[in-house]
């Protein structure tokens, strides 16, 4: 069995070859059209919040926010508070940032393997500023559904917080909330971290830039492989795009958007791939936790879940979204 499925894979290789070598011209389009991705939204949207967040580590936000919001993850989702920071920083700079911040806390010894792999589960947003322009304005040309895809984005995943909150529970923790630990916390850290600001910088500099060109292989992959798909599936164009859009995000929700149906069937299907994240995003996180023992299996049920729950809330708040609007 091992053997065939060496044999297999390099037939699947050569005939990727194949295609390249006959196909140059669409091959070399998919390229393009993934750089241009990279330049115009990934880098400008990623790159600062990478840098931002490796400084904010280095000097004490993780205790900061831990102190503050310890009541909320416990609570709610039974995680260790330093996760605080993860949920809020995934929330504003988008995935796969998530995994970057729980490698990250991981290594650093602030989370077990269990609890990383928790909050990894249900921090997998999608970057505000793509859903509300990309998506919502230069895609589905409506800015007011993409407040409701936001939405359905995100209570999906709180949902799913909540439903993992008793995998792994975290011990309680019991101390008190205070503004004046959550400073001292801060401060502590900072003083205790002998590094210079340069070294810092640059360390967050190289690290950011490294992952930054790790994401963009992988999405120049995922294209490649969509456009030979395309290629050699003749389907129906509403379920090709639905196909593309499991594959690599973007591309998908670009022609989903072009389709010629109604727009709250466009509305779910991009909640629907917004939350599963596309191949292309779950081979960037396996590939940033590949030198970790943070589990991917529960981050993949946790997508398949995620995409069901949001894209069942979009179907139940449109009618009513769209009245209220």
């Amino acid at each position: 069995m091992k053997k065939l499925n060496s044999v297999l894979i390099m037939v699947g290789l050569l005939y990727v070859g194949f295609e390249i070598l006959t196909e140059s011209k669409m091959i070399l389009n998919s390229v393009i059209f993934s750089l241009s991705i990279f330049k115009n939204n990934i880098f400008p949207s990623l790159f600062p919040f990478f840098v931002l967040s490796d400084l904010l580590v280095n000097y004490g936000f993780v205790e900061f926010t831990g102190t503050l919001f310890k009541n909320i993850m416990n609570k709610f989702f039974k995680i260790k508070s330093s996760c605080a920071f993860i949920f809020i920083m995934s929330i504003i700079s988008g995935n796969p940032a998530n995994a970057k911040y729980t490698k990250s806390l991981y290594q650093d010894g602030k989370i077990d393997k269990y609890e990383a792999t928790k909050i990894l589960c249900f921090t997998c947003f999608s970057n505000p500023l793509f859903i509300l322009a990309t998506v919502s304005i230069l895609f589905l040309n409506n800015k007011e559904v993409g407040l409701l895809i936001l939405l359905c984005h995100y209570l999906g995943n709180i949902i799913i917080g909540i439903c993992m909150r008793n995998y792994h529970p975290s011990k309680k923790e019991k101390e008190k909330v205070s503004l004046k630990k959550a400073i001292n916390s801060m401060h502590n850290k900072r003083i205790n971290n002998k590094q210079s600001f340069g070294n810092i910088i640059t360390n967050s500099l190289i690290n950011s830039i490294n992952t930054l060109l790790l994401i963009l292989g992988v999405i120049t992959t995922c294209l490649v492989i969509t456009t030979i798909i395309d290629n050699n599936l003749n389907l129906n164009s509403t379920i090709q795009s639905v196909l593309n859009g499991f594959v690599e995000m973007t591309q998908g929700l670009k022609y989903i958007s072009m389709q010629a149906i109604p727009l709250k069937l466009k509305c779910i299907l991009t909640v629907m791939i917004l939350s599963f994240g596309g191949f292309s995003v779950h081979m960037q996180i396996m590939s940033i936790l590949s030198e970790t023992e943070i589990k991917y299996l529960p981050f993949l049920c946790a997508r398949i879940c995620h995409s069901i729950i949001s894209s069942l809330l979009m179907f139940l708040l449109f009618d009513i979204w769209i009245d209220l609007i």
